[in-house]
């Protein structure tokens, strides 16, 4: 009997990016903070935001419509061109 390995994300041919090497320092750069929606993570993120903005480092806060699906083309697109860094509210 085999077992046969299915990807949730229904991609035929996952593409294999090289890490992104993390910046040096953040100071300078927006911080871009993104809600997936799940319990606790707005919780989670407000206080990511008020150590960073302690430390005088911008940050934007962005979320998807919900955390059943992938954060909408757009929304990774704004993200992309208004922050350097981002951080996930992941929660549970």
């Amino acid at each position: 009997m085999s077992i046969v390995m299915r990807d949730p994300t229904a991609e035929i041919a996952p593409v294999a990016r090289p890490r992104v090497k993390p910046p040096a320092s953040l100071d300078g750069l927006t911080v871009g903070l993104l809600c997936i929606g799940k319990e606790r993570s707005l919780e989670f993120l407000d206080r990511v935001a008020l150590r960073l903005n302690e430390r005088g480092i911008v940050t934007r806060r962005y979320a998807k419509p919900t955390h059943t699906k992938k954060a909408p083309v757009a929304l990774l697109q704004r993200i992309a061109t208004e922050c350097q860094v981002v951080v996930e509210g992941l929660a549970d």
